[in-house]
């Protein structure tokens, strides 16, 4: 029995004492001349579930990598169960019975479930302890999944699970979950947070909740901690709390509406006509799918006789419960899947599936669903990830203009808003909000007919929310075709101008924003026949 415990002989049940398990102190931490965490302090409590809120860039994620192992601060200190120490590296944390569920993947791709869930295990394996325990945690999580199947063929949904089941499996005493929610459905989340809220109470562990989704902290955590530029900025019981002042909170100011309710996660509809797109006016397609038809390397089908069409100054959203060929629509308009048939055309143009770059040549630019998957490289600079897609443009007879690449990276950087040290700053060294940034200037930079945002504002807070989708409007606005593909719905119903379903790696059905019918909407997207 360690010291947070207490048996209450005769009730059956664990109290748990007010003293913290994890407490940081004055935790300070500098890249270069960038202060990413200063002075923060933070508590950690049995039995309670501690939200994290904060901007991309606010020092959230830092402040996790220093108590999961995977960052040394420069000052400070950490005590657990009252007693100080240093955590060194992810292996020394899970010896202190720390466990982080990260929002990026870091799974091996061509291995199965259980060979994911059994990396870092020491000793001899066995596989079919560990596939029953796979199974026991997704029942009891609501995280249900085939331990034999292999990593690379599983949707993003599916492969989170696998992270979650992973930490889990561990039993930590406290587990940190970044941006847990961000690939599960509405009700996967639901089920998941149902079963942490139990653990927590019955077992005594805490958990600690980062999110930018404020409807997650107000309905899950006991209490709340908002960062706002490296330091903690305030600290509050969630019960004496709202989504206005946390929004407030987080990015010092007023947010609009419209982008509090994506980061919410409410669905409100406002059928007003707002802009010009969604006038009767018809024009000529700027992009046009006709039957495209692709398949996998095993040969599953990834879309399947999949017609569309978006126009300029239009935006659509693409709506559909994950692993219904979004990600491979994505995919065919980034070059980096053909077709079995079928085709695509920009201003009636054909281009080819099966070139690579070609469909950026034609002018369509793609924000991917996993930018650190393929879209940006994290080694390379900021500069040079602006020029990723297009290094002739800074370039003199095939070589790198050094002067014209920094001139290039400083007025991206001035006119898309990217925190960073400079053009020179590695890109793992920017928050995810920024690095989104480098990849939205980089597209946009050189003016395409058609902007594919496949899951832009995944991961993102609310003020970085609002930054994405007024960029995408200006972007509507001046001419682009737009295609949204997202799996938030609220964000489709918000910035959308016509929806369309995916269902079965097909369209399905479409309506215009304007008068939409939810039910008739989430028929489609459950794949009924209406």
């Amino acid at each position: 029995m360690t010291d947070n415990e207490q048996w209450l002989s005769g009730a059956g049940e664990w109290s748990f004492s007010p003293a913290p398990i994890v407490e940081l102190r004055g935790i300070t931490k500098r890249f270069g001349a960038v202060v990413a965490c200063d002075d923060v302090d933070l508590s950690l409590f049995p039995g309670q579930i501690h939200g994290i809120l904060g901007e991309n860039g606010a020092g959230k994620s830092t402040l996790m990598k220093i108590l999961i192992g995977l960052v040394l601060p420069d000052s400070g200190s950490i005590t657990i169960e009252g007693t100080s120490c240093t955590i060194h590296d992810p292996r020394d944390a899970a010896d202190h019975g720390i466990g982080m569920v990260h929002q990026h993947f870091s799974l091996v791709e061509p291995l199965t479930v259980w060979e994911n869930v059994a990396l870092g295990d020491g000793g001899k394996l066995n596989p079919d302890e560990i596939r029953n325990r796979i199974g026991e945690l997704g029942e009891e999580y609501g995280l249900i999944i085939d331990p034999d199947a292999r990593v690379e063929d599983l949707t993003a949904g599916l492969r989170q699970r696998v992270e979650i089941i992973k930490c889990l499996r561990r039993d930590p005493t406290v587990l940190i979950f970044d941006e847990p929610t961000s690939v599960l459905t509405p009700d996967e989340s639901q089920q998941l947070f149902k079963s942490l809220r139990t653990m927590v109470a019955s077992e005594g562990k805490s958990v600690v909740l980062v999110s930018h989704k404020l409807d997650e902290v107000l309905t899950t955590t006991d209490d709340v901690t908002i960062m706002r530029q490296g330091r903690v900025v305030d600290q509050m019981d969630t019960s004496e709390t709202n989504a206005p002042a946390l929004a407030r909170s987080m990015v010092g100011r007023e947010v609009s509406l419209r982008a509090g309710r994506a980061a919410l996660g409410h669905i409100e509809l406002d059928i007003k006509a707002e802009t010009a797109s969604e006038t009767e006016t018809v024009t000529e397609p700027v992009l046009t799918i006709t039957n495209a038809k692709a398949s996998g390397s095993s040969g599953q089908r990834l879309l399947d006789d999949l017609t569309l069409e978006v126009r300029a100054g239009e935006i659509v959203g693409v709506a559909g419960v994950e692993g219904n060929g979004q990600r491979p629509l994505a995919d065919l308009l980034s070059s980096l899947l053909p077709l079995d048939s079928g085709t695509v055309a920009v201003n009636g143009e054909p281009v080819s599936s099966s070139s690579p770059g070609a469909m950026s040549r034609a002018g369509i630019g793609v924000i991917p669903e996993d930018r650190h998957d393929s879209g940006v490289v994290l080694e390379m600079t900021v500069a040079e990830n602006l020029v990723l897609v297009d290094p002739q443009r800074v370039a003199q007879h095939g070589i790198i203009d050094h002067k014209a690449l920094t001139r290039f990276a400083e007025e991206m950087i001035r006119d898309f808003g990217i925190q960073c040290s400079g053009p020179n700053a590695p890109l793992w060294s920017l928050s995810g909000g920024n690095q989104q940034r480098v990849v939205l200037a980089r597209e946009l930079a050189d003016h395409p007919k058609v902007l594919v945002a496949a899951q832009p504002t995944r991961g993102l807070d609310v003020g970085a929310i609002e930054y994405m989708t007024d960029r995408i409007r200006e972007a509507a606005a001046a001419g682009v075709a737009v295609l949204l593909i997202s799996s938030e719905l609220e964000e489709i119903l918000d910035v959308a101008d016509r929806i369309v379903v995916m269902s079965g790696h097909r369209i399905v059905g479409e309506t215009p924003r304007l008068g939409v019918d939810l039910e008739y909407l989430g028929l489609l997207m459950g794949g009924a026949a209406v």
